[in-house]
Order: structure tokens, then C-alpha cells, then sequence
């Protein structure tokens, strides 16, 4: 899916290989490379990186696709031992606002970040239906007309994050649609 927006910096996965993922320049950070990064931001921020939010990152990180706080719950609890979907929703908050995870609305799940977004930075996800494939990217074009919208509305809004469904390349060259775009 990449090359079909202008963008400032590419943090599309390319899950051509079919391993949807959220954010990476070109690649799937590993978990320990997430998880580590997470933990040093939160000391470098003052701010607790308890054992279930290392847990819920680690979980959300080792999945190449998007996952729901109920799904999480269930994988990381063990037999005796349930861990509490009010709980991961709890760390997810948290990791969402420190900008270690991103919330996909449309699909209420979660994918991992493993790099730093600008302060306010506005991203678009492109969301393909047929593999169920996320790329994260930047559009600047789309960043600055939405600003200008917001700015004549006299709306500051809390999150600008764009999601867009559709079909990746790959599904539709695999099923022989045409290569041009659909208006």
C-alpha cells in the first residue's frame, strides 16, 4: 500500500507478506525492542511501567494483526489465573496515551508502536477489509486541510487519527481487480 499518499515519513508495515501489522519504518520492530523503548520512556517520564502494561504491550506487540482487550485478557490469562478485560482496558489507556499502542476505532482493537509520532502528529490507517492488513502512515496534504477545517470550525480536537477501509494492493492484485483506484 505504499506510494498511494504523499507522506512525510513512511510508517507503513508492508504486510504484503501478509503479517498486518500497526507502525514500523518499513518493519515490525521485535516485542523486546518495543517493550524496552517502553520502559525507558516511562522512566525517562516519571511514570510507573507496571507488570500488566509490560504484559499488555508484549501482547499486543507479538501479534501481527489488531487485537481487543477481551482477546488480550484471554491470552495473557492461564488456568487459576484470569486476568480481568477491565484491567488491559486500564493498561491499554495508558499505553495509548503514552503512544505506545494505537486504537483502531472502527474495529475496536489495538496495534503496537514502536517509534515516536511528532506532538500531535495526525495519522491515517489504512485498513484493508479482504486480509485484515493496518498500515500506519503520515499524510501531510491530508494533516494540513484538516487543520484548516478544524481551525475554521473552532475545533481542537483530542485525537487525529484518520482510518480508511478498503483493499490493499496485494489482496487486489491476487483476486485480478484493476490496478486503478476506486472513485
Amino acid at each position: 500500500m505504499r506510494g498511494h499518499a504523499q507522506h512525510e515519513h513512511d510508517h507503513g508495515h508492508d504486510h504484503h507478506g501478509h503479517e498486518p501489522s500497526g507502525c514500523g519504518a518499513g518493519h515490525h520492530p521485535s516485542v523486546e525492542s518495543i517493550v524496552d523503548r517502553a520502559e525507558r520512556l516511562c522512566q525517562d517520564r516519571g511514570l510507573q511501567f507496571t507488570r500488566l502494561r509490560r504484559d499488555v504491550l508484549a501482547e499486543v506487540a507479538g501479534e501481527h494483526r489488531p487485537l481487543g482487550a477481551y482477546d488480550i485478557a484471554e491470552r495473557m490469562s492461564a488456568p487459576g489465573r484470569r486476568v480481568a478485560a477491565v484491567s488491559v482496558y486500564r493498561a491499554l489507556d495508558f499505553l495509548t496515551e503514552q503512544g505506545f499502542v494505537h486504537r483502531i476505532s472502527s474495529r475496536n482493537a489495538f496495534v503496537s508502536c514502536g517509534h515516536e509520532h511528532g506532538e500531535g502528529a495526525g495519522l491515517v490507517f489504512l485498513i484493508c477489509r479482504t486480509c485484515g492488513g493496518i498500515d500506519e502512515m503520515t499524510a501531510p496534504a491530508v494533516e494540513n486541510a484538516l487543520g484548516e477545517t478544524l481551525a475554521v470550525a473552532g475545533f481542537t480536537p483530542t485525537s487525529r487519527i484518520l482510518e480508511v477501509e478498503g483493499e490493499c494492493g496485494a489482496c487486489r492484485g491476487r483476486v485480478g481487480a484493476p490496478a486503478e483506484p476506486v472513485e
